[in-house]
């Protein structure tokens, strides 16, 4: 088994279908899930699968669950905000926000939820100084 070769499937918990479906296909612009019989709806990203799941009492995760890696965080900042997406701010130790975005060693990242309360992110790499 050669699991670095395999798919992967991110799995969210949603507690209403419809609501997060039209976060994910208008204010993400993903295209078009596609609905499986087991009640899931499966978007492809990039390689990447995203799986919204019905669970009636969701989940509340406390944690980032997915992220985007993008090659310009603030044009995607600047996407999502037209399309009503409202990043989150910090301020703590050694952890902080400017204009949404935190630099974290060798990325830039900024955080959003889901309607359903998942922890959602844009992250950009940083590209390493020459020697």
């Amino acid at each position: 088994m050669q699991l670095h070769a395999s798919q992967v499937t991110v799995m969210l918990p949603v507690r209403n279908l419809a609501r997060a479906r039209a976060f994910y296909e208008r204010a993400l612009a993903l295209p078009a899930g596609e609905e499986q019989p087991d009640g899931k709806v499966v978007y492809h990203c990039g390689g990447t699968e995203i799986a919204l799941f019905p669970r009636p009492e969701g989940t509340k995760a406390e944690h980032t669950a997915l992220s985007f890696r993008v090659n310009d965080i603030r044009a995607a900042i600047g996407e999502l905000q037209a399309r009503g997406v409202v990043f989150s701010e910090y301020d703590l130790p050694g952890f902080k926000t400017v204009e949404h975005v935190c630099v974290l060693g060798s990325e830039k990242a900024a955080w959003f939820t889901d309607p359903e309360g998942n922890i959602l992110c844009l992250h950009e790499e940083i590209p390493l100084p020459s020697a």
